[in-house]
């Protein structure tokens, strides 16, 4: 059975990403890369992982 990873992607040393929480009907989660032209996800915040989970 071969495990299930991500292969690492490349990143830019140069890369600025930063994350804000849009308020509104709905929170979104919105990551960007600031450093490129439309470099951004977004997500309902109810669907992001908090911190205590990532660890």
């Amino acid at each position: 059975m071969e495990p299930d990873t991500v292969a690492p992607a490349e990143v830019a040393e140069d890369a600025e990403v930063m994350a804000s929480v849009e308020e509104g009907q709905t929170e979104t989660l919105v990551i960007a890369d600031i450093s490129q032209d439309d470099a951004y996800m977004t997500l309902p915040l109810s669907d992001a992982a908090s911190l205590p989970e990532w660890r």
